[in-house]
């Protein structure tokens, strides 16, 4: 059983709010890390059509014997196939791979503004929603004014918005453009990618103050802040401690801390320059 808790999007979908990602783990390595997750409790799975591993992950699932309607599976568009036409037959190639009638959440990989294609894959999104195969639809990496261009030239506002977000960089401005519009926040990279915020004196002082691994109070701090978010990890230790993030809790204090270790670094690439 599972003891996550579920947000409810903006068209009434319930989503876990802590799921597993699978960001650079390989096809023939899913199954076998997908498989851990699912039997250590997690029920929201995110994958991605340029991670090439929906095969193995799809497979993890229909392994897993868990019913289809307690799981929730995301997947992605990537940017050479964005547009009407190429954006239906991806999707129909995405759920072919994963083995599955549907999808929970669809989602534009990145807007990739240079294409000034994401509006047409919205509207492509919208019939892909209207016709049942998926049961919400949003979008990664969208700054807000590519969002607002959304809400403005189309007709559903998208469920949800999934950003690079860590205590390094904790994105207060889309955060509060979602909020103001009812767009579930999801964070890619909440640890930092192992690149030093887990070592920050900072954490670490309230790791030992609450007996947890800074990871587990990285992940605290994305559920306190009401942030979707999904860890990753082959490790089947980690992919247990990373679940295990709702028998305790941060105080003021310690939100008031995490807040400073802001300075604006951004891993990933610029969502403007992408694609």
């Amino acid at each position: 059983m599972s003891n996550v808790p579920s947000i409810i999007l903006n068209n009434g979908v319930r989503m876990p709010q802590l799921g597993f990602g699978v960001w650079q783990v390989p096809d023939e390595e899913a199954t076998a890390a997908v498989g851990h997750a699912l039997a250590s409790g997690y029920r929201s799975i995110d994958t991605a059509a340029i991670y090439q591993n929906e095969k193995g992950t799809g497979k993890a699932i229909a392994e897993s014997g868990i019913p289809r309607e307690e799981l929730f599976v995301t997947t992605k568009l990537w940017n050479d196939e964005q547009g009407r036409d190429s954006t239906l037959r991806a999707f129909d190639a995405s759920l072919e791979r994963l083995g599955l009638e549907y999808v929970d959440l669809y989602l534009i990989h990145w807007p990739a503004p240079k294409q000034d294609r994401y509006v047409e894959t919205w509207k492509a999104f919208e019939e892909l929603y209207a016709g049942g195969r998926v049961k919400a639809i949003g979008v990664s990496n969208f700054k807000p004014a590519h969002l607002r261009r959304l809400m403005e030239e189309t007709e559903i506002v998208p469920a949800l918005n999934q950003i690079e977000l860590h205590p390094n960089f904790p994105q207060a401005e889309a955060r509060a453009f979602h909020a103001e519009h009812g767009i579930a926040t999801e964070a890619w990279s909440p640890l930092g990618q192992g690149k030093g915020l887990l070592d920050d004196p900072v954490i670490g002082t309230l790791a030992r103050k609450h007996g947890r691994t800074p990871a587990q109070v990285v992940l605290r701090w994305h559920i306190q802040l009401g942030n979707v978010v999904i860890p990753k990890s082959v490790t089947p230790s980690r992919i247990e401690e990373n679940v295990d993030v709702f028998s305790f809790a941060l105080d003021d204090d310690d939100m008031t801390g995490l807040a400073t270790l802001d300075n604006g670094t951004r891993l990933g690439a610029d969502p403007e320059e992408m694609g």
